[in-house]
C-alpha cells in the first residue's frame, strides 16, 4: 500500500506541476497525450484504492451531485467595486488626487487588464481550496465552490509554502475561441446558443450542477488578494509573482511603473494590443502597488481610493468575411487583411479589418465566408473578436498562409523570435512601389510629382528596379507612360536631380531601413557626417549613439553590410547623391530653438510629423522621440496621448502649433 500511496502522491505532484506550466507559464513541457496518460494512471489507481482519494486530487475537478441551491458566503475582507474614468484627462486627475493624499511619497503603480468576467474570491486553508464565492454585494456572495473546482487553471492545492488562510481574488472568464466552439456544438445539437462570453461565464459559475459548469470551459486569472496581513510580501506586484510560484495564473500583460504618468502611458499601448487577446476586456485597472500606502489611502463607501478603472466604449457588429488579401509593405512584411461585407459600427462604415499576422489568423481560425464579430474599441482600428463557427458555411476552408511572396514569388521568411513573415527580396515589385513612394516623400528625398500611381507605373513598366534608376530617368522615357506629358516629365526629372543634394539624413530615412525614421536618420547623420563613417561603425558603436540602442543598431548594421545594402549605396553614390552631413554638436546649434529639445505628439492640423520635426532642426533644436526631464517643450496636436500625459506629469511646457510658430519666429535669445 505504501508503494501505491507513493505513486499516487508522485503523480499528483507531477500533474500539478504540469498544470502550472500550462496555465501559468504558458510553456508546457509535455504533450496533451502525455498529460492524459498521467491523469488516466492516477484515475486508475484511485479507482482501485478509493480510500486514497483526496478532495485536492487533480482527478476531483468535476464530480459530486448537483446542489439544491446556492448558499450565502460572507467575505472576510469586503470585495468593493471600483470607480471608473473614461478619458485620459479624468485618469490623470485621479493620479493627481492620489499624489495629493500621499505628498512627498514615491508611489509605484501596477497596470492590469480589466477582464470582462465574473469576480470571485477563492479561499485556501493550508494550501488546499476550501471555498469559492462570487462578489455578490461586496459583503456576501454565493458559494460556488462546486463550480470553481471545475475551472481550468484554478489549483485545488497550491504549490510550495503559503499563509495558513489565503483569499485569492480574481476573474472567472471564457475565451472567444471556446465560445465559438461551444456554440458550434450547441447548434449541431439543436440547443440554444450563448450570446457572449461574459453572460455565459456568469451563468455557468452559478449553475447547481458542476458537470454542466464544466462544459463551459471556464478559466481564471488572479488579480489580487483579500487579507494581506499574513503575506510575506508588502506589495501587489510581489504578491502576483508569488502567486505564480503557487501555481495561480495571473492577468497577462501586467506591468509595474514608478510613476503615474508612465502607467497612464502604458494604457495607450495596451489598448492598441486588444486584438492579441482571446478574452474580453472592458478596460484597464491602475493600482497603487504598496499595501501600506493602500491602507493609508483607505476607501470611500463603495470603492477603494487606491485603484481606478480606465474604461473605453466598445462597439460590436456582425458581418461576413468576403476575402482575405495579402499586402506587402515597404519593410517586406506580408500582412493579411479581412475584406468584410460593409457594416456600420459606431457611426462609421467598416469594410476592412487587419488580421495582423499568420498566428492571429490561425488562433481565431478566420476563413473566407465566415460570419465574424467585429469590434471597435475607443479610437483603435476595428478588429475581429471571434468567428461565429455555428454559422460557418460548409465551403469555408482553413486559410493557408502563403509561403511565397504574392507579388514576386520569393520564399517568405519569418522573423527570428517574432510573428511577422517577410519577403526578403529587395527588388520585390510591391515593396519597391511602397519604397519608391516613401523615398520620394517630403520627409525623405522630397521629389514632387512622384506619387502612388506613378510609382506603380514605373515598377510595372520595368523602368525602375531600384532607387538609383530614378536618377537615370529622362523626359523622353517618362512620356511613354500613361497620362505623362512633356512638361510634367521635365518637371519630375528636374525634381529628381535636385534631390541629389538632400544630404545623408534624408537619404538614410529614404532607404526604408527597419526601425529607422526621420529622427533616427538625423541622429545617425549628425553623429557620423558621412555614409563611409557610418559604415565603419561597429554594431556596438552604433548602439552607443544617443537614441539608437541595440535593436536599431542591429538593423542599421545589417543593412549597411548586406549585399543588397552595399549595392544600393554604391548605385546611389554612382548616381551622384550627396552622402554627407554636417557634424553639428548641440552646443554649436543656433537659431530660435538653439539648445532646445522638443517632442511632437498627436495629430497636427498644419504640418506632418516629419515637417514639423524638420522645422525644429532647421531652427537649431533637437526633435526628440520621447519625453524626459530634459525635454524643453512638447508640441501637442489633437488626440495626444501618453507623451502628453508624461509631459504634464514632469511639468514639461505644452505648446500648440500656433505657439510653436511664434516660438520659431522670435529672434534667438542674446548671449
Amino acid at each position: 500500500m505504501s508503494d501505491v500511496r507513493a505513486e499516487i502522491d508522485q503523480l499528483r505532484d507531477e500533474i500539478r506541476d504540469h498544470n502550472r506550466r500550462y496555465h501559468v507559464d504558458a510553456a508546457p513541457t509535455i504533450s496533451d497525450l502525455e498529460f492524459d496518460r498521467l491523469m488516466k494512471r492516477l484515475e486508475a489507481l484511485e479507482a482501485e484504492h478509493p480510500e486514497l482519494i483526496a478532495p485536492d486530487s487533480p482527478t476531483q475537478r468535476v464530480g459530486g451531485a448537483p446542489l439544491s441551491e446556492l448558499t450565502p458566503a460572507p467575505h472576510r475582507v469586503p470585495m468593493l467595486s471600483m470607480d471608473n474614468t473614461f478619458s485620459m484627462e479624468e485618469l490623470l486627475a485621479y493620479g493627481e488626487r492620489v499624489t495629493a493624499r500621499l505628498p512627498d511619497e514615491p508611489i509605484a503603480w501596477v497596470v492590469e487588464l480589466k477582464v470582462d468576467g465574473v469576480a470571485v474570491s477563492i479561499t485556501y486553508d493550508d494550501g488546499v481550496l476550501v471555498r469559492a464565492a462570487t462578489r455578490g454585494d461586496g459583503q456576501i456572495g454565493d458559494d460556488v465552490t462546486h463550480n470553481v473546482r471545475t475551472v481550468a487553471g484554478v489549483p485545488l492545492r497550491l504549490l510550495g509554502d503559503m499563509p495558513g488562510q489565503l483569499d485569492v481574488r480574481g476573474e472567472i472568464y471564457m475565451t472567444n475561441a471556446d465560445l465559438a466552439d461551444i456554440n458550434a456544438a450547441r447548434e449541431a445539437a439543436g440547443q440554444k446558443l450563448y450570446a457572449n462570453t461574459r453572460n455565459t461565464a456568469a451563468g455557468a459559475i452559478r449553475l447547481l450542477d458542476p458537470r454542466q459548469a464544466a462544459e463551459a470551459r471556464l478559466r481564471f486569472f488572479c488579480h489580487g488578494v483579500g487579507d494581506t496581513s499574513q503575506l510575506p510580501v508588502g506589495t501587489h506586484w510581489d504578491f502576483m509573482q508569488l502567486a505564480r510560484t503557487w501555481g495561480v495564473p495571473t492577468t497577462p500583460l501586467t506591468a509595474r511603473f514608478d510613476d503615474f504618468a508612465s502607467a497612464a502611458a502604458y494604457c495607450d499601448e495596451l489598448v492598441e494590443r486588444l486584438h492579441e487577446l482571446d478574452f474580453e476586456v472592458d478596460g484597464l485597472v491602475l493600482k497603487v502597488d504598496s499595501f501600506a500606502q493602500r491602507e493609508r489611502l483607505g476607501a470611500t463607501s463603495k470603492a477603494p481610493r487606491w485603484l481606478i478603472a480606465y474604461k473605453f466604449e466598445k462597439y460590436e457588429a456582425t458581418t461576413t468575411v468576403r476575402d482575405i488579401v495579402m499586402s506587402v509593405g515597404k519593410s517586406g512584411a506580408v500582412g493579411p487583411t479581412a475584406e468584410l461585407e460593409p457594416v456600420q459600427i459606431a457611426g462609421t462604415t467598416v469594410s476592412r479589418a487587419s488580421l495582423h499576422n499568420a498566428e492571429e489568423i490561425a488562433r481565431k481560425d478566420v476563413r473566407i465566408g465566415d460570419t465574424v464579430v467585429v469590434e471597435k474599441a475607443g479610437k483603435i482600428i476595428p478588429h475581429i473578436v471571434r468567428v461565429e463557427k455555428h454559422l460557418r458555411p460548409p465551403s469555408a476552408e482553413p486559410f493557408v498562409y502563403p509561403t511565397e511572396c504574392p507579388e514576386c514569388g520569393t520564399p517568405l521568411e519569418k522573423d527570428e523570435g517574432g510573428v511577422y513573415i517577410r519577403c526578403v527580396n529587395p527588388a520585390c515589385p510591391a515593396q519597391l512601389s511602397e519604397r519608391l513612394l516613401y523615398f520620394a516623400s517630403r520627409s525623405a528625398m522630397d521629389i514632387e510629382g512622384l506619387g502612388e500611381k506613378l510609382a506603380d507605373q514605373l515598377v510595372a513598366a520595368g523602368i525602375v528596379h531600384e532607387f538609383a534608376d530614378l536618377y537615370a530617368l529622362t523626359p523622353e522615357r517618362l512620356t511613354t507612360l500613361e497620362r505623362m506629358g512633356q512638361k510634367s516629365a521635365e518637371k519630375l526629372v528636374a525634381g529628381i536631380q535636385q534631390s541629389k543634394s538632400r544630404g545623408l539624413a534624408r537619404l538614410l530615412n529614404a532607404l526604408s531601413i527597419r526601425h529607422v525614421g526621420a529622427t533616427v536618420a538625423r541622429v545617425l547623420a549628425e553623429n557620423t557626417g558621412s555614409i563611409d563613417a557610418l559604415v565603419a561603425l561597429s554594431e556596438e558603436q552604433l548602439a552607443a549613439v544617443n537614441e539608437v540602442g541595440p535593436i536599431i543598431a542591429a538593423s542599421v548594421h545589417k543593412f549597411l553590410h548586406s549585399e543588397a545594402g552595399q549595392h544600393t549605396i554604391a548605385a546611389l553614390r554612382d548616381a551622384g547623391l550627396d552622402m554627407t552631413a554636417p557634424l553639428k554638436p548641440q552646443a554649436e546649434a543656433s537659431g530660435a530653438l538653439a539648445g532646445k529639445s522638443l517632442v511632437v505628439t498627436g495629430t497636427l492640423e498644419k504640418y506632418t510629423r516629419e515637417e514639423i520635426q524638420a522645422l525644429i532642426v532647421d531652427h537649431g533644436g533637437r526633435a526628440a522621440s520621447s519625453v524626459s526631464k530634459k525635454t524643453d517643450f512638447i508640441v501637442a496636436g489633437a488626440d495626444a496621448g501618453s507623451k502628453l500625459a508624461k509631459a504634464e506629469k514632469l511639468g514639461v511646457p505644452v505648446i500648440t502649433e500656433a505657439e510653436f510658430e511664434r516660438l520659431i519666429a522670435a529672434p534667438p535669445a542674446a548671449e
